[in-house]
């Protein structure tokens, strides 16, 4: 039989793995159930707006999505890049020297006029603490354990570590997995100046991978169908089809699950096979992330592209002038679950518009023109200690798993999700007779 391989889901996942095979040579069909691409990171038009139903960042230690994005032609201006930095009006500004690691950090410390001498050692305390376990932790336990075990002061803890957590994990420090913190500082803070970058997008999340991955797959001999949505998989005779492909009598030697884990354990049903595998996926629990979105009519810029305001609701703020040129647009982000999850519409944009205008105590600053508010209820999955993630593999040979959620180093991110659309390609592409790609 030809090898000739469904998958389901054009988020970054699915599409990585389509490049990765239709580049090998092999027949790709993606299917998407969305009429845009992207998956949890797309754009969406609400009200006549388009917007990115959530604002993200990238590291320049996302090594295989910047990889995927280069080979795809994505110009390097469509991200701003800048070095690592924590603003936090009146209380912290911790900017990453441009220098070898860990010099970077270090002149950073030194450089920031808020951190008294007690600060700056105890964060030198916590990253020779990872560095001397090699960044392994033994037993896994919570991000607030790790802290308290390395006297984190009450500045670091609040202005630094615990937003870094909840950015990072999108899980409270309290409940959140210590070692894959660990693992994003070691990629990032812990590395070398370039790969503790940040990388905010000045294109629309679908504009800047999905769209141009479906550019060069359809050069390719590749076929995307959206507004596509499959209900279930069967096999037969050792293929596979799809209920809901538009290809009569299609079918297919490989199918890779690149969905949301909640979509995905639905999938997955008519193999019994893969019982278990199901019960692992359906056992992750979710946190969510809220986007809420402000338009004046007044000419205001914030003093960095994103910051902390020091909102008791608004973790970070994004001034989308400085990386996208909308005027006067302002991106809050809220991540993970909490008191603000009882708020209403209204009273999120009331909090944003206090976050924001709060920068700004001597001058006055009218309601915005215009809002937006973007919940994504099930955005990651709660990154906890000791949390059962399922391998790309899966126990029927025809049929592997893509997602930020699959088994990774990292918490749910971009990066972790081209990595896992690129091992279940690889795995594809192993597995085949020499000859037959």
């Amino acid at each position: 039989m030809n090898t000739r391989v469904a998958i389901i889901g054009a988020g970054y996942a699915g599409l990585a793995a389509a490049v990765e095979l239709t580049r090998a040579g092999l027949d790709v069909v993606v299917f998407e159930s969305s009429r845009v691409m992207g998956g949890r990171a797309r754009v969406v038009e609400k009200d006549g707006l388009r917007l990115d139903n959530g604002q993200h960042i990238l590291l320049g230690a996302y090594t295989e999505t910047l990889r995927l994005l280069r080979f795809l032609g994505v110009k390097p201006r469509s991200l701003l890049s800048m070095p690592f930095v924590l603003h936090a009006p009146g209380r912290l500004t911790l900017r990453a020297a441009s220098l070898p690691a860990p010099l970077h950090l270090a002149v950073g410390l030194l450089r920031s006029r808020e951190l008294g001498w007690a600060d700056r050692l105890a964060m030198l305390r916590l990253i020779r603490f990872l560095k001397k376990t090699d960044w392994k932790l033994g037993d896994d336990y919570p991000v607030s354990e790790l802290l308290t075990r390395t006297r984190q002061t009450p500045l670091l803890r609040e202005v630094v570590w615990d937003q870094l957590c909840v950015a990072a994990l999108n899980t409270p420090p309290d409940e959140a997995s210590a070692q894959v913190f660990a693992n994003v500082l070691r990629d990032s803070v812990g590395a070398s100046a370039p790969a503790s970058e940040m990388l905010i997008p000045r294109v629309d999340l679908t504009e800047l991978l999905p769209v141009q991955a479906a550019v060069f797959l359809g050069m390719n001999g590749a076929v995307i169908h959206t507004a596509t949505p499959i209900r279930s998989i069967r096999q037969l005779d050792g293929r596979f089809f799809l209920d809901g492909d538009p290809g009569e009598n299609s079918h297919f030697s490989h199918v890779i699950v690149a969905t949301a884990p909640y979509h995905a354990s639905r999938l997955l049903e008519g193999f019994g096979e893969l019982r278990q595998l199901r019960a692992q996926i359906d056992a992750l629990e979710h946190e969510p992330i809220t986007t809420i979105y402000l338009g004046y009519d007044e000419d205001i810029r914030l003093p960095e592209p994103m910051l902390q305001p020091g909102s008791p609701v608004v973790q970070w703020l994004f001034d989308r002038q400085q990386f996208t040129g909308e005027r006067n647009v302002f991106a809050a982000v809220i991540s993970a679950s909490g008191p603000h999850s009882e708020l209403s519409r209204e009273e999120l944009v009331l909090q944003t518009h206090r976050a924001l205008t709060g920068l700004f105590p001597h001058r006055s600053i009218r309601a915005p023109a215009w809002s937006q508010v973007i919940t994504e209820k099930r955005a990651t999955f709660a990154c906890r200690p000791g949390i059962s993630r399922p391998l790309t593999r899966t126990p029927n040979n025809g049929i592997f798993l893509a997602g930020d959620y699959v088994s990774s180093p990292y918490p749910a991110t971009l990066e972790s999700a081209v990595r896992s659309g690129n091992n279940a390609a690889r795995h594809i592409l192993r597995s085949l007779p020499a000859g037959q790609v």
